[in-house]
């Protein structure tokens, strides 16, 4: 790896980690629990970026699985958190979701 391309990774990383940090503050202040959830998802997504460059910094870029491994357990953990405080429960029968969506009426 050259010396600019070594300086740009090391330079993403600390634009990645202040970005991560400034995340951080938004989960902790955010108002509602959907700024919340959003930090989070935030928070998830630069992760994996971080991962992403900080294996290609100590050169071992297969890491990279482990980042996508991490990006699919974080939509996954959101859709369910999403899930459980729209209906309260993580166990939803989708036929009377359905009916309530439509008012009940057959």
């Amino acid at each position: 790896m050259s010396p600019v391309m070594g300086y740009f990774m090391l330079g993403s990383a600390l634009f990645i980690i202040v970005s991560m940090a400034l995340m951080l503050g938004r989960l902790l202040g955010g108002p509602t629990l959907y700024d919340r959830l959003l930090a989070v998802n935030s928070f998830g997504t630069k992760t994996v970026l971080f991962l992403c460059v900080f294996c290609f910094i100590i050169g071992r870029p297969d890491g990279v699985d482990i980042a996508l491994l991490y990006a699919l357990m974080n939509f996954i953990a959101t859709i369910a958190v999403l899930k459980f405080f729209n209906y309260r429960a993580l166990d939803v029968d989708l036929t009377q979701a359905d009916e309530a969506e439509r008012g009940g009426a057959r």
